[in-house]
């Protein structure tokens, strides 16, 4: 299975971070770690019951992080999936919320309800017709039937898209579908969450800045260590492109690289998932650390916010 595993994101206050996604969103709190290159952060997933590829939303919360720029070299917009006729209990329920959108649009021809997060990050709820036979978890508040299913996609701006369209294709088995305007479509095969890819050819527009708001990387799925080393030998070998040696996340095993255009893609493996250190039925609900940072337990939760009803 081809397409995205993740999407990391930079954000502020932790709180109301935690607040947008479980509450207002419906998503699951999948796991409540640290960044492990920072233990003094939080890192935040949110995704589907049992957190599966393809759903799978996360965040640096830096509070007194600066603002981002978006801009090219920058992901541009993460998009979710929901039932086709679930758009407008989604606008009501941002005009309930307070939460800023824009009027829905036609984009490829799917009907695309475009929002941002607390601290500007671009969203977008996209209505998939066949949506609501797909698995959906509900937070109590919003009904299962007009859940998130996970990603639809992600949209990158960038200067130019043929090396990174290159990269999409010959590593991780996007293909070219369609192109409307300045924005050229790209799917994994089949109809998993996280099949596409859009680029934004903007060619001369400003540069982007991360910080708050901002995606930090996105990640792609690879099923185990064998189909990664596989894409890490097409990028070196077809590509000139030289990832990092494995790194160890607990939950899935990374390697990194800066794709053509400018934005960290990441390549992760499904294995071995998220109930490797806790029960479906409870993740999320306590601090998981890894076990370097184990010793440092009491001296970490010493630092880290509390978050109020952080059970999922």
């Amino acid at each position: 299975m081809s397409g995205i595993h993740h999407v990391t994101a930079i954000a502020g206050d932790p709180r109301k971070n935690f607040g947008f996604y479980t509450r207002d969103l419906g998503l699951r709190f999948v796991k409540k770690t640290v960044n492990f290159d920072d233990p003094a952060t939080y890192h935040f997933y949110y995704g589907d019951e049992a957190g599966r590829p393809g759903t799978i939303l996360t965040f640096f919360p830096w509070e007194g992080a600066p603002e981002g720029r978006r801009g090219v070299g920058e992901t541009h917009q993460t998009t979710f999936r929901v039932p086709q006729g679930s758009l407008g209990y989604w606008t009501q329920r941002f005009l309930e919320k307070g939460i800023k959108f824009e009027a829905l649009e036609k984009r490829f021809g799917e009907s695309v309800l475009a929002f941002s997060d607390p601290d500007g990050m671009a969203l977008a709820l996209v209505g998939i017709p066949g949506a609501e036979d797909e698995p959906a978890w509900s937070n109590g508040d919003v009904p299962a039937e007009h859940a998130i299913r996970g990603f639809q996609g992600v949209t990158l701006l960038l200067d130019d898209a043929t090396r990174t369209a290159r990269v999409l294709t010959g590593v991780f088995g996007f293909r070219e579908t369609a192109r409307e305007g300045s924005v050229i479509r790209f799917k994994a095969p089949g109809d998993a969450q996280g099949n596409v890819v859009d680029i934004y050819e903007a060619k001369g527009f400003l540069r982007g800045r991360q910080g708050r708001g901002s995606v930090h990387h996105i990640a792609f799925r690879a099923k185990d260590d064998a189909e990664q080393g596989d894409m890490a030998e097409k990028l070196i070998s077809n590509h000139g492109l030289h990832p990092t040696e494995q790194k160890d996340r607990n939950y899935f095993r990374s390697i990194y690289f800066r794709e053509p255009g400018g934005v960290l893609f990441e390549i992760a493996t499904d294995i071995p998932g998220f109930a490797v250190d806790e029960p479906v039925e409870t993740l999320g609900r306590d601090l998981k650390l890894p076990s370097f940072l184990e010793p440092h337990r009491k001296e970490i939760e010493g630092v880290l916010p509390e978050l109020q009803g952080a059970a999922s």
